[in-house]
């Protein structure tokens, strides 16, 4: 049984005019034959991009979330918190984060089934609701911050997607972006990643300690 505004959640994330599945399909089929927007297909790959959310474990939050942000969404298979850490940027107070594969991300499939997520930056915890930018001057606001802090980053991402850096070629092939931003709310959102392993740090402390005091007393013996 769906709950209740379920079906109107999902089209607010697509955007106010939905993208049409021989749109989404499109732009799929684009991303998988550029070589430069290949989706990761083996263990290893996917665990290399999941790698940086242990750093968040780590207690380094307050310093990585101030160019990183955590996202916690629910697997829409599982039904478990499944965890995606993407760089991000803020824009008039709001938050805004890129899906570079578009709907072959796995963690835009569960948002896609459940935008009910949870993010974690330097500000702390929000609880919100995703959707898709796809407001044509939300857009571009987006894409002339970008083009201020780095211009790089930028050309290569337009390029990847055969999109000019001018406003109307990209309105024109906006179903190939794929930018997410965040609505607040009261209702309920997977838990926020704790803190979990900063004991590790007081292990490397003592392990540096023991192996500095095991050199000095090489040194002496010697």
């Amino acid at each position: 049984m769906k709950k209740a505004g379920e079906t109107n959640t999902r089209l607010h994330l697509k955007g106010v005019n939905p993208v049409t599945e021989s749109n989404e399909s499109n732009a799929t089929t684009y991303r998988q034959e550029h070589p430069l927007m290949h989706y990761p297909q083996s263990r290893w790959a996917r665990l290399a991009f999941k790698a940086p959310v242990h750093l968040w474990r780590l207690g380094l939050g307050p310093i990585i979330g101030k160019v990183f942000l955590l996202l916690t969404h629910t697997g829409r298979v599982s039904g478990l918190p499944r965890r995606t850490m993407t760089e991000y940027h803020v824009i008039n107070g709001r938050k805004y984060i890129p899906c570079a594969f578009g709907p072959q991300s796995q963690w835009y499939k569960n948002i896609v089934a459940d935008p009910h997520v949870t993010i974690q930056t330097a500000d702390g915890v929000e609880h919100v609701i995703a959707r898709r930018v796809t407001d044509d001057e939300e857009l571009l606001a987006v894409f002339e911050t970008l083009r201020r802090r780095n211009p790089v980053m930028l050309k290569w991402y337009l390029e990847s997607l055969d999109i000019r850096d001018d406003p109307e070629d990209i309105l024109a092939k906006k179903d190939r972006i794929y930018w997410l931003t965040f609505d607040p709310t009261d209702e309920p959102t997977p838990p926020p990643l704790e803190a979990d392993l900063t004991w590790v740090w007081l292990v490397v402390a003592a392990l540096w300690v023991g192996m500095r005091w095991m050199r000095r007393r090489c040194r002496k013996e010697g």
